[in-house]
């Protein structure tokens, strides 16, 4: 379906940003955009949870963008979440009210799947090359390096290390200290030698930042004439030493300062002035563009069917050397019996989730046969999946473990409405594919009930598949210890012609 205007949230940990775009053929244009400085990474205590104060600041602000959204289709809408719901422990609860108030369903994104959409948002917004070039977004909570070439990324990392947390941990109460301001180096100094010598390995020709902190050094910048455009490393050094010799930020009174930045100005600088010493940046030229931005064309690549996840599943199944005939048996069959199970009902997405379930069930066979299920699952809740969010991880991961052994397994993960139904399918399918050959398989049908499931089969399967019979007892048994029935009946005519 052809959307002409598409929209991208980010829950960012300072402002929360909702940017509408136009579509025309491959292109966005933006038509419009509202930002909220919910500083949600301040609002986070001690123990990891977000305060309730910053909570309800943070869902009136939804409500409004919920305003602007209204009469958006929700395939032409995505919200991504990022530090700060990745830590809080409170996060489910808040998501939950969350979605209420905004009205669309809300992803929490991995670091480096943030870095990707970063980097897929600045590349759109500068011209093309076949240079490399080195992108450093400074957020509230986190800070993502990237190396690409044209709109391609290529090294992509996500550094615990943020503007909000940095000033809030060394700059307490607005103080600007000397010491605090080399302590807070040193940690992002120290934070950088993970990436330092694979980045100054791997080079590149051009370096850009991105996001608000790096808008508003290069403003203060420029504006006191330090550098002629962009952000130099003698223009921070300037920085620095009036930050320094204003001693607070109620103090800071300079050309190029928004009053609403000013508080989380000093960790944001002194993360800046660390990457320019750890990686020998000399200049760095900055970009309007950002993590929403990457959104919007991600999502823009999703409707048009370039759909990252496909790519991301490809690439798993040739890395893990999955056997790629089984896996379409697999997901054939699993499709056919969820489109029976649900009929009109049927969900595109959780088809989606289905096909992908069967496409990387086998993923674990190549770290040991024995328990493969188990190591299927923990690569893709723990592996980085370009396009996929935390959520979609989890869902996935939840339906592979699931699809073999024990069910009482899955009722500790906490699945979510509908995932009984994809395990189901996914491991009726898996039960009739056991053979791994193209074997015409016995007409099938099934329903949903009251209390479970229907598998409707031919009435002589015992006799001319008795190891599938045994395996089917042994799966309603499977199915009554988590209170679940599996019926097993007879097909007949009517439903024999629908199978």
């Amino acid at each position: 379906m052809h959307y002409e205007t598409l929209a991208a949230v980010d829950l960012g940990s300072n402002s929360f940003h909702l940017q509408i775009g136009r579509v025309v053929e491959e292109q966005i244009y933006l038509l419009d955009g509202l930002r909220e400085p919910v500083r949600l990474g301040a609002g986070l205590t001690r123990d990891k949870r977000i305060d309730r104060a910053t909570q309800v600041r943070a869902l009136e602000a939804l409500r409004r963008f919920s305003d602007r959204l209204r009469g958006f289709p929700a395939e032409a809408v995505r919200v991504v979440g990022t530090n700060t719901l990745r830590v809080a422990k409170n996060s489910r609860q808040f998501l939950t009210e969350a979605k209420e108030a905004l009205g669309f369903p809300i992803e929490v994104i991995a670091g480096r799947e943030e870095a990707r959409l970063i980097y897929l948002g600045v590349a759109h917004s500068l011209p093309l090359t076949r240079d490399k070039r080195l992108v450093m977004d400074i957020g509230g909570g986190s800070t993502e390096f990237i190396i690409g070439i044209g709109v391609e990324p290529g090294l992509m990392d996500s550094l615990y290390m943020g503007c909000v947390s940095f000033s809030m941990k060394y700059f307490p109460e607005g103080r600007i200290e000397k010491s605090a301001f080399k302590q807070a180096e040193l940690a992002a100094r120290n934070e950088l030698q993970t990436i330092v010598k694979q980045y100054t390995r791997h080079g590149w020709t051009e370096a850009v930042a991105s996001s608000g902190t790096a808008r508003s050094i290069a403003s203060i910048i420029e504006a006191n004439e330090w550098s002629e455009h962009g952000i130099s490393a003698l223009g921070l050094d300037k920085l620095r030493s009036a930050l320094l010799k204003a001693g607070e930020v109620e103090r800071l009174v300079l050309p190029g300062l928004r009053e609403d930045r000013a508080s989380i100005l000093p960790g944001g600088l002194a993360i800046m002035c660390a990457a320019f010493a750890e990686l020998g940046i000399e200049h760095m030229s900055v970009s309007d563009a950002a993590l929403r931005q990457g959104v919007l064309y991600d999502l823009l690549g999703r409707v048009h069917k370039h759909d990252m996840r496909e790519v991301t599943v490809r690439q798993f199944r040739r890395r893990y050397h999955v056997d790629t005939a089984q896996a379409q048996r697999v997901a054939e069959l699993a499709g056919r019996l969820y489109r029976h199970l649900r009929g009109a009902d049927a969900d595109a997405h959780a088809e989606q989730t289905l096909a992908w379930g069967a496409a990387l069930h086998e993923i674990g066979i190549s770290i040991a046969h024995n328990g493969y299920h188990k190591h299927s699952a923990y690569i893709i809740e723990n592996a980085d999946m370009p396009g996929f969010s935390r959520m979609e991880q989890s869902q996935l991961a939840r339906l592979v473990l699931a699809h073999r052994g024990k069910l009482a397994k899955l009722q500790d993960l906490s699945p979510v409405p509908g995932d009984w139904d994809l395990v189901f399918c996914l491991r009726l399918a898996s039960l009739f594919c056991r053979s791994r050959t193209d074997v015409d398989l016995p007409r099938l049908a099934c329903e949903l009930t009251d209390s479970g499931f229907r598998l409707l089969l031919p009435a002589d399967l015992q006799e001319q598949r008795p190891l599938s019979a045994a395996a089917l007892a042994d799966e309603a048994d499977e199915w009554k210890s988590i209170g679940l029935r599996l019926e097993l009946k007879p097909l007949r005519d009517a439903a024999a012609k629908a199978a």
